[in-house]
């Protein structure tokens, strides 16, 4: 693996005009502040404009001399650290642009200090200076780049001021801060703090803190309780009788730590206390925070191999947030994503993911002493004594993750997280001393040593070559010689991708992995571009976009056309890319090449790509390749191959010779099935006759399991019949029913896309079922075993029923199983009851026409598979009128336990079936509607007509009272029988029922 690739990612470079001698800088959105190292106490301020360039906008006095500085953009204010009389003082410069319009007028102010509507209109064209007071010299500071929030370290404590927004009138909005919380920080001096998003980065000389402040739920009757508790935390206890024994202890042994490192839950045990105390007055809006340890690590003085003891201090502690990708649609706002932290040692860095986890993503190791370095989205900038050190950083791979956690799939891909770093340029400067970053701009100082000075006349000692306009300010004759303050201008996104993407052809065939890894650079590169939140506002927005897409293409060959134990990322990368099917068989297939090899990422992509359902299309030319591709490469893959819905065009006759060839080495049922597939798009009836006698039917159907797509395929999102399911719907309708059932049990088409298959093939309205469709319906309810799917199936099937049933419609084709047929092979289908045949034996000759339907129905409600209660909206239409209509509603009814208005039914429409029905179904418990309904009624009825019904008398006589005179007791029976009855016609049961008691 190459370490160092001598890329270009430093363009020109420019001198910054200062009167004095740099001591502090850092930069704004737009601008350079310079505090100058000389007596003058001054801060210079510079804008930055395009290409490096900048204009001196003025300068203001501070307090003393300059110890630490920061900008915040959020409020766009400078805080200083400033030293008089030994004395520091911590100072905001706010609204300071205004000195740029001439504007003198200085405002100095306490923190918090309440603003007068008298001077709220001179407020606009002044500076205001606000002092902030603590009770311990600051020591560091850092601004928070989400809201604007400064927390200040001192010993053994950190102040968080949060930035106020003071609204005096329409026309005037103040700024000011207001101390919200400390941290108490026993035994720890930070020397440096980052501070970002609530997360805060604390290092001493070798340890570095990393801790999250966590919103805590309050409710509003426990502020006042907090707002005590937190109170008391206002003068901290110093340490006890147990910190003073450790201390005695410590006194008298020389205790040498080993390095640690502890990440997440673990970095509790780091036994670092930490004390908050709140100092803002408590409202309803309080915030309250909860400490939450993400890193803590101890390193050793002996840590830096090249370095003395002494020498082996932490610095350029930083938090850099990456946010989310912008979307054009939407108004850019910064959406935080993901968090990282870098410190580094003089000899080696630390890269950690502390988001949503906390690891270590990098190490760097440096070729020397490093002073200082910086992190951004896109590289790390370290300077030595005598180098600018440009190295890649794997932010936009880890949070790319963050963003999507599934990236790392057949859809979408990004390079590992793990991926090794490397140099990109090590630009000799004479003495860099200190380094920040603006946007695409670095600022460098240099102070050469005196024997350094003579050396810049020798040629091995080059520079970056300067603009002809460049200002290079040594009038001032207090200023030492031997400094300058740079601004470098860092080349554009595109400029370093593609001397990225050339440089990479210089390994394509000698070092595969340096030449992913390159092009891996160049795709993390463009893809830090696209997560700025300002990029779809770039000038450079559709190049970068191309860019990415390209970068996706060209690893794509990579893992295509080289053999890594990766290839299957050849897939995901095509997809990012764009590139047609077609596209990729020109990058990657030679013309005329008959002994050319493919690889496993092609293969891989290939297969893919064409087992899926895409709206492409290949040429006949292009489909032929893919096919002898195959045969070179994965014959077995064949028949699936030439199934896809892109090889509409392939010629029939190659597709036929080449199965022939795989038909040798391994024939299958599926191969069968392709080969007569392509006999009918030759039309050759008699070859594919042949092949579809090779196998008996069920293993045919089974057959079409292995590769549905020989039946269905998918056109722009709609699933359509190959021709192959049009021809077995004409021939062998039953074979296409039964190997749709297969596809469905074996979860290759659901239920839905059945019916839309059916109703494409059969050509019909979508309103129109076609007899095929129930066919599949009644076939698939016979192996059926879920519940949810069996009753959809059955309510379907019963609509239908009944919808033929009311139109008194003719299915278009014969139904495949009769009422018989079903009744025998699926317990779905229930024996129809004799009451039910008794009632329809006396029905209209026209219900025999489509008497299937009808028995069907019934043969449904027969079974106990349906739920009556869904099906009852379905079956309502058919009215009571006829015979259907009136077993229907009885049907329903008896399986609802409604059985008197079943007897009312048939006693009023049908009463020759009453009997029938009652001995059917009345039994058990519903046995006490015979005595209570349906005797009452047929002695009524009886005795109304006479004679005249010989139905009810013989109902009475055969059926009812044998059955009472078996269950009843004698005296029950005779207290039962009607006065006005003939003894003739009762003894015989009389009798029965006597001698069933002389016999018990």
């Amino acid at each position: 693996m190459v370490q160092l690739y001598n890329l270009h990612p430093f363009g020109s470079q420019r001198v910054v005009p200062c009167k004095q001698e740099p001591a502090h800088f850092c930069c704004g959105r737009d601008v350079l502040f310079v505090a100058s190292a000389a007596a003058s106490c001054r801060v210079e301020v510079f804008a930055l404009r395009d290409q490096g360039r900048c204009e001196p906008l003025g300068s203001f006095a501070t307090l003393g001399p300059v110890l630490r500085m920061a900008h915040s953009q959020k409020g766009d204010y400078l805080v200083t650290i400033e030293e008089k009389s030994k004395a520091t003082f911590l100072r905001a410069y706010m609204n300071w642009r205004c000195m740029s319009a001439g504007s003198s007028r200085v405002c100095v102010r306490m923190v918090g200090h309440k603003m007068e509507e008298s001077y709220s209109e001179t407020l606009k064209e002044q500076m205001s200076i606000v002092e902030m007071p603590l009770s311990d010299p600051p020591l560091c500071i850092s601004c928070c780049p989400l809201n604007g929030d400064l927390l200040v370290g001192c010993k053994n404590k950190l102040v968080m001021f949060c930035l106020k927004y003071l609204f005096i009138n329409q026309n005037m909005t103040v700024l000011d801060f207001e101390r919200s919380l400390i941290l108490h920080i026993d035994n720890f001096i930070p020397a440096e703090i980052a501070f970002c998003a609530r997360h805060i980065a604390i290092t001493t000389e070798l340890d570095v803190l990393i801790l999250k402040l966590e919103l805590v739920q309050q409710s509003a009757d426990r502020t006042e309780q907090c707002a005590h508790s937190v109170s008391t935390l206002k003068k901290p206890v110093d340490g006890g009788p147990s910190t003073h024994t450790l201390q005695l202890e410590l006194d008298e042994f020389i205790v040498c730590q080993k390095p640690v490192e502890l990440l997440g839950e673990e970095s509790k045990l780091c036994e670092i206390p930490i004390t908050l105390e709140y100092t803002e007055l408590p409202t309803e809006d309080t915030k309250h925070f909860q400490v939450r340890y993400l890193l803590f690590r101890c390193f050793t003085p002996d840590q830096s191999p090249f370095g003395f003891c002494e020498e082996t201090k932490l610095h350029s502690v930083q938090l850099l947030p990456v946010y989310q990708t912008a979307h054009e649609e939407t108004e850019i706002k910064k959406e935080l994503l993901s968090l990282f932290c870098f410190f580094s040692l003089p000899h080696v860095g630390y890269l950690y993911s502390v988001g949503k986890l906390v690891e270590l993503i990098s190490t760097y190791q440096y070729s020397e002493k490093s002073e200082q370095a910086v992190l951004t989205p896109q590289f790390l900038h370290v300077i030595t004594s005598e180098n600018l050190q440009c190295f890649t950083v794997r932010c936009s791979a880890a949070a790319a993750r963050d963003e999507d956690p599934y990236i790392d799939t057949t859809v979408k891909a990004c390079p590992p997280v793990t991926l090794d770093v490397c140099t990109l340029r090590m630009q000799l400067f004479i003495g860099p001393r200190a380094i920040c970053h603006f946007k695409n701009h670095i600022v460098l100082l240099t102070k050469a040593d005196t024997e350094d000075i003579t050396e810049r006349r020798k040629p091995i000692r080059k520079m970056l070559s300067r603009k002809a306009d460049s200002i290079k300010s040594r009038t001032n004759s207090e200023s030492e010689p031997g400094w300058n303050l740079y601004i470098i201008n860092t080349v554009s996104t595109i400029q370093l991708y593609r001397e990225m993407v050339d440089y990479s052809r210089t390994y394509e065939n000698v070092k595969t992995e340096s030449c992913i890894h390159l092009l891996s650079e160049a795709h993390l590169l463009v893809r830090a571009a696209i997560m700025d939140p300002h990029f779809f506002k770039s000038d450079e927005k559709e190049e970068i976009l191309r860019a990415f897409r390209e970068s996706c293409a060209f690893l794509g060959d990579c893992y295509s056309r080289f053999d890594t134990k990766d290839y299957h990322l050849a897939l995901p990368y095509y997809r990012m890319s764009g590139l047609s099917m077609t596209e990729v068989l020109k990058r990657l297939v030679s013309e005329g090449d008959e002994i050319q090899t493919y690889e496993r990422g092609f293969i891989f992509y290939l297969t893919h790509s064409l087992n899926e359902d895409l709206n492409e299309e290949l040429s006949k030319e292009s489909a032929n390749k893919v096919l002898q591709i195959f045969c070179l490469a994965d014959p077995v893959q064949l028949p699936h191959i030439i199934c896809s819905p892109c090889m509409r065009n392939v010629c029939p006759v190659t597709a036929v010779k080449y199965l022939r060839k795989v038909e040798k080495i391994m024939p299958s049922v599926v191969l069968t099935l392709t080969k007569a597939f392509m006999a009918l798009k030759m039309g050759d009836l008699t070859m594919y006759e042949h092949e579809m006698d090779s196998y008996k039917e069920t293993i045919l159907a089974c057959g079409f399991i292995g590769q549905p797509k020989l039946l269905r395929q998918w056109k722009e999102g709609i699933v359509m019949p190959t021709e192959f399911a049009v021809h077995l719907k004409e021939t062998q309708p039953g074979l296409l029913v039964a190997a749709t059932v297969a596809l469905h049990e074996n979860s290759k088409i659901e239920l839905e896309e059945a019916d839309t298959f059916f109703k494409m093939l059969c050509g019909n309205r979508e309103s129109i079922i076609p007899q095929l469709l129930v066919d599949f319906w009644e076939a698939l309810l016979v192996v059926c075993s879920q519940e949810e799917i069996l009753q959809e199936l059955l309510l379907k099937l019963t609509s239908q029923y009944v919808s033929r049933i009311l139109k008194k419609q003719l299915p278009e084709t014969k139904p495949l199983k009769t009422t018989e047929d079903l009744m025998n092979s699926c317990n779905h289908f229930g024996l129809i009851f004799p009451w039910v045949t008794s009632i329809m034996s006396v029905g209209s000759p026209s219900a025999k026409d489509y008497g299937e339907d009808i028995s069907k129905l019934q043969s449904l409600l027969c079974s106990q598979s349906i739920n009556i209660a869904s099906a009852l909206p379905v079956l309502e239409p058919l009215t009571e009128d006829g015979n259907v209509g009136l077993t229907i509603h009885v049907l329903c009814n008896t399986r609802l336990g409604k059985y008197e208005e079943a007897i009312d039914q048939l006693l009023e429409r049908c009463p020759d079936a009453a009997v029938l029905y009652a001995q059917h179904e009345l039994k058990d418990d519903s046995r006490a509607v015979w005595w209570n309904r349906l005797l009452p009624e047929l002695c009524k009825r009886a005795r109304l007509t006479g004679n005249d019904c010989p139905v009810f008398i013989s109902s009475l006589k055969a059926e009812t009272l044998s059955v009472v005179a078996m269950e009843l007791e004698l005296r029950d029976f005779l207290s039962f029988l009607p006065e006005d009855g003939t003894a003739a016609f009762f003894l015989p049961h009389l009798l029965h029922c006597s001698q069933r008691k002389v016999l018990t």
